[in-house]
């Protein structure tokens, strides 16, 4: 397929800088005394080690250890890392402050939805930094994965936080709602180039990246992401669902987990699509898109366990052709 209206979006997402608004993402800040030892009694990752400046990926656990949320996590700048921020998806603010409200107690923890007041970018691809070094008047960029800092555009103060939403190298790059339209700008003054959602998502599939709603849902457990190195502490001790997450950690498997999916064929399958073993289902596509790095379609999916492995050749019910496992990322 070469008549994608969007590759050269994607190109810039991968090859050289492209920028993405996300404005309309989730985040939520807590601040107070007891901000990390409330959330790490909440989440799956070990948020009581976090360093200044530093960040981690999290899972929001239901007592029955289910998945409420799949987040990032990240600590203050300032030496006491005096708040921590939740940053997810759109839409999930008032779900999250529910959840936080039904077990904050007694502990001093502020819980403050950001959602409306703070608004930002994603600048990836294998320019980003260069790009976004050309447009910072004060400040360094982070250079550790989920790493922060805050800087400064022309006199406009962003928080920066290194990502891999859509590959490798990425950076949100957030400020007051109030600014955003003109960090945008002055971003592609700089050289970013602006790009669609078709473009991110193919960006996003090839990187492997799952996006709550999408590939991760509330019916989903923790290790069925196959995110556990990045999301899961075995070792922090109890929160919510730990018990769950603990039992499959010493079961040493789960029935099904998150693969990357080749289609050896033109048609892109649509969300839900079977993957087959013959004629038994053992997989369902979450997220799809036509890879410009494969030129051909690309899912993100669930295939059960013995049927998982990467190079595994398995079928769809949308045509005769071969579908193959893949590693994330492709």
């Amino acid at each position: 397929m070469t008549d994608l209206p969007w590759l050269a979006e994607y190109e810039a997402l991968t090859q050289g800088a492209g920028l993405v608004d996300l404005a309309e993402r989730t985040k939520i800040e807590l601040q107070g005394a007891d901000r990390a030892a409330f959330l790490h009694n909440l989440c799956t990752n070990d948020i009581r080690k976090l360093e200044p400046s530093a960040g981690c990926e999290a899972f929001m656990t239901t007592i029955q250890g289910k998945i409420l949320a799949f987040v990032f996590v990240f600590s203050g700048s300032d030496p006491e890392g005096a708040s921590l921020v939740i940053e997810t998806v759109a839409a999930q603010g008032e779900k999250l402050r529910r959840h936080f409200d039904k077990y904050l107690v007694r502990e001093k923890v502020e819980i403050i939805d950001r959602s409306n007041d703070w608004a930002g970018w994603l600048l990836a691809g294998s320019r980003a930094e260069q790009v976004l070094q050309s447009a910072l008047s004060h400040g360094e960029i982070p250079t550790k994965l989920l790493s922060s800092s805050i800087a400064t555009i022309s006199h406009t103060t962003v928080w920066i936080r290194r990502v891999d939403l859509a590959g490798p190298v990425g950076f949100l790059v957030d400020s007051q709602r109030g600014d955003y339209m003109q960090v945008g700008s002055l971003l592609q003054k700089a050289g970013a180039h602006r790009c669609g959602h078709e473009a991110f998502e193919a960006a996003r599939i090839e990187a492997g990246f799952p996006r709550f709603g999408h590939d991760i849902t509330e019916n989903n457990l923790p290790q069925e992401v196959a995110r556990d190195h990045r999301a899961i502490s075995f070792t922090k001790g109890c929160y919510l669902g730990q018990e769950t997450v603990a039992r499959i950690n010493a079961l040493g498997h789960v029935n099904k987990t998150l693969v990357g999916l080749r289609f050896l064929q033109s048609t892109i399958p649509k969300v839900g699509a079977a993957v087959l073993a013959g004629d038994e289902s053992v997989g369902t596509v979450s997220s799809s898109t036509w890879s410009p790095k494969f030129n051909s379609p690309l899912a993100l999916g669930y295939v059960r366990r013995g049927f998982n492995a990467p190079g595994a050749r398995l079928a769809s019910n949308i045509g005769p052709a071969e579908v193959e496992v893949t590693e994330l990322p492709v």
